[in-house]
């Protein structure tokens, strides 16, 4: 719950009603959260997105785009 409330976009199956637009420019990041004893807060950092395949030639890689049901 904490890295979604903390996430102000929408994005794939995580949809806020107070940020309905997704935003690559400020989330295109993978959030990563732990805690060390249940009664400490939870840490929240970040790691980049990679957006190319290990191998082009096998299979291309697939710019990001907003998905629309």
């Amino acid at each position: 719950m904490v890295s979604c409330e903390n996430r102000k976009e929408s994005r794939g199956a995580h949809a806020r009603d107070d940020f309905t637009k997704r935003d690559d420019e400020n989330w295109m990041k993978h959030t990563l959260t732990w805690l060390r004893n249940v009664e400490d807060p939870v840490k929240i950092d970040y790691r980049p997105v990679i957006m190319e395949t290990l191998d082009p030639k096998e299979v291309e890689s697939i710019p990001p785009f907003a998905r629309v049901y």
